[in-house]
């Protein structure tokens, strides 16, 4: 049973609200006009959205992780690309956090915690993919600092976001590979481009970038923590969360496929009587619930043992897998059971069929948590009870 405080239960009550307020009535509108939701975001920074994983010292509201998940699963509930919008920017808080020096976490938490300064991580290349150790952008050591070269795609808010946690190498012939990565604190200057916008099925409003670095220079102090080599392990640490953070946006997509699908069959008839009473769209709305709240308990488990200090890369790749697969088929079921309408943009449910492929290759796709998942059972000799 998940345990939140509470100044946490009225925090997701307060979003819950807000979400039913202010986000509901217009997010159609702003969907399909693929609108960046300037509004909504300053409205998120108003409710502290923002600042969840940043300490009060600098300014933060800071929750435990099962009340981020609910919060992330209530945004998601109304527009995934919401909970998108800060997804990028609590990992980053997280790794200044953890690694960051006490010049860095000065110098960005307490603007970080008002939403001022917003953060997103740039990992993904055109040519790499998952596969991180194969990137090719480059921070190479000069006088003053670094100078970096390479490119950069699928780069969530990258043209709102003032700093970006580049994974980049260092030193470029390190073996193991990954002894040469290292996290460059990033921020928007000469050298550093936004190339593109890329078109997306889903996913609207927040923008997914290209971003070129053509001797792009840096610092000495902008490497996270101040230790070349330690980058690889530091985002591995933070995509525990990131993966988290996805699989409570799945959750909240679902949810919200269910209570639509849940509304319809009440007041749609057929046959003299409620479409839930037929038994072939009951079983669907049965079955839909059932994977939504078992993947729920498995994303709080994830979320309780995160709060735990323990390691979670094994329960955090679970809970996106299986969170992620489940909102795809609830989001495809609730397309069945509205029928024609399920096909329509009038309705909401086309939206959530569009938005929840993103959570099955997003932060490391399903077949990469599948190797996380088995490789961590081998080494902790099986799945503990």
């Amino acid at each position: 049973m998940t345990t939140l405080s509470d100044d946490e239960q009225f925090m997701v009550r307060t979003v819950k609200e807000f979400v039913d307020k202010d986000v509901k009535p217009v997010v159609r509108e702003l969907e399909h006009a693929n609108t960046y939701p300037e509004a909504l975001i300053e409205r998120m920074k108003e409710l502290g959205i923002f600042g969840l994983a940043v300490p009060e010292e600098y300014g933060g509201t800071p929750v435990s992780m099962p009340c981020y998940v609910l919060i992330t699963e209530e945004l998601a509930r109304g527009w995934m690309s919401l909970a998108g919008a800060m997804g990028g920017h609590t990992v980053v808080c997280k790794l200044l956090l953890k690694f960051g020096t006490p010049e860095q976490k000065q110098h960005y938490l307490p603007r970080m915690a008002t939403g001022s300064v917003r953060a997103t991580m740039a990992l993904t290349e055109p040519g790499g993919g998952s596969d991180l150790q194969a990137m090719r952008t480059v921070a190479r050591k000069t006088e003053d600092g670094y100078v970096v070269n390479g490119s950069k795609t699928w780069i969530t808010n990258s043209r709102r976001s003032q700093l970006i946690a580049l994974l980049c190498k260092t030193d470029p012939d390190a073996q193991p590979v990954h002894h040469g990565i290292s996290i460059l604190l990033a921020e928007h200057g000469p050298g550093l481009t936004v190339s593109r916008d890329l078109p997306k099925l889903g996913y609207k409003g927040v923008e997914s970038c290209e971003l070129s670095f053509e001797d792009y220079q840096a610092p000495w102090d902008a490497i996270l923590g101040g230790v070349e080599g330690d980058g690889f392990a530091q985002m591995m640490t933070g995509l525990e969360t990131g993966r988290l953070q996805v699989a409570a946006r799945a959750l909240g997509v679902g949810r919200a496929a269910l209570e639509d699908s849940l509304a319809y069959a009440q007041s749609r008839e057929s046959f003299g009587k409620p479409i839930w009473q037929h038994q072939s769209i009951g079983n669907y709305l049965a079955d839909m619930a059932t994977s939504l709240s078992a993947a729920r308990q498995l994303t709080l488990h994830a979320a309780r043992e995160a709060d735990a200090g323990r390691r979670v890369d094994m329960e955090a790749g679970m809970a996106k897998l299986f969170a992620s697969e489940t909102a795809m088929q609830i989001a495809l079921t609730a397309v069945r059971i509205h029928g024609g309408y399920g096909y329509s943009t009038e309705f909401d449910v086309e939206r959530y069929f569009r938005d929840a492929p993103l959570m099955i290759v997003g932060e490391g796709t399903n077949e990469i948590q599948r190797n996380v998942i088995v490789r961590q059972l081998i080494a902790r000799g099986g799945l503990d009870s």
